[in-house]
């Protein structure tokens, strides 16, 4: 089984910065991708960022240059650095583990919220 954990999230006034980091935990599986999810209240869940196990990573188009998914191997925590960070941006974000044979794992999500 794998479990999943985030934090770093908090309070950010708008134009600031936050890194949020997610541990992957008692991984029994072969994980080929994660990533960062984010839901603001009454809208759907949406993608931030993945990054697959050779490191290769992929954006929402209007986030690219601004946020970052990283993670120094495959069993390091995996980071989302999020610069310019902007009011409609608040809400909660997830992290995704994505096994080899197609299993899905999330994580109980970080809370961000970003102030005007």
């Amino acid at each position: 089984q794998v479990q999943l954990v985030e934090s770093g999230g908090g309070l950010v006034q708008a134009g600031g910065s936050l890194r949020l980091s997610c541990a992957a935990s008692g991984i029994i599986v072969t994980i080929t991708r994660m990533g960062w999810y984010r839901q603001a209240t009454g809208r759907q869940r949406e993608l931030v960022g993945t990054i697959t196990s050779a490191g290769t990573t992929n954006y929402a188009d209007s986030l690219k240059g601004r946020f970052t998914t990283s993670r120094d191997n495959p069993k390091s925590p995996m980071y989302l650095q999020m610069n310019s960070l902007k009011p409609e941006e608040t809400g909660v974000y997830y992290c995704k583990a994505e096994g080899l044979a197609g299993s899905q794992y999330w994580g109980q999500g970080t809370q961000v919220t970003v102030s005007s």
